[in-house]
């Protein structure tokens, strides 16, 4: 007991900003990614062949770029655009040193993320739209995306759990959050207990943002 309370006194607070930076990066992060994400899957989705609008050659191009950016390692590319985040942020280091390249490296992943969501959408849940003579963009937000918005939930808890991973890899250029922490205590100073408590913590917001995805799925699921 006492040596927990010791623990607690001595690395409380330090565990506790970390757990608010990683969620603060987390959030606005993923946030900013499923803006650009989700456009680019809807068009990756509306522009391939026997979509919507088929669109070959603007598809592919697309489709280019997006495998592309999902190709990149996480620490190489925080270290390849280091000079356009310190021109667009003002620093390259802390919680909003990472947001940039944290949504350069996620926005791909949602834009496939999204495309594979509204792919699963059978045909006759559009067909009806398109018999009415509706426009595109009224078919995507009357059809198609409250038909996938199960499967849009459940792809954005895989995708928050990959992002905490990626600002787990981001302490090791300063990033802040439990990673920093567990690469400058546990690792550098051999404190293990600070390691183990920070892999805890991931650990447990893993599991609460599965389940939180889960519950909300099965509630909008009325298939």
């Amino acid at each position: 007991m006492g040596s927990t309370t010791e623990f607690l006194a001595e690395y409380g607070s330090l565990l506790t900003q970390g757990t608010i930076d990683t969620l603060w990066m987390l959030v606005i992060s993923t946030a900013i990614a499923y803006v650009f994400g989700l456009v680019l899957g809807i068009i990756l989705y509306v522009t391939a062949p026997g979509g919507l609008v088929p669109a070959r050659i603007p598809n592919a191009i697309l489709g280019w770029i997006v495998n592309m950016g999902r190709s990149i390692p996480f620490i190489i590319l925080i270290v390849a655009v280091m000079p356009m985040t310190r021109a667009l942020v003002g620093t390259t280091i802390g919680v909003r040193g990472v947001v940039p390249p944290l949504v350069l490296a996620t926005t791909p992943f949602v834009a496939r993320m999204v495309e594979q969501s509204l792919a699963e959408i059978p045909p006759d849940s559009i067909e009806a739209a398109v018999a009415c003579g509706a426009t595109v963009p009224r078919i995507v937000v009357s059809a198609l995306l409250p038909e996938a918005l199960p499967s849009l939930v459940r792809g954005a808890s895989i995708t928050l759990i990959a992002v905490l991973g990626y600002t787990a890899i981001a302490g090791a250029v300063g990033a802040g959050g439990l990673g920093d922490i567990a690469i400058r205590y546990g690792y550098y100073r051999y404190q293990d207990e600070v390691m183990l408590v920070t892999i805890v913590l991931l650990i447990a917001l893993v599991q609460i943002i599965q389940t939180l995805g889960d519950v909300i799925a099965k509630s909008i699921d009325h298939r």
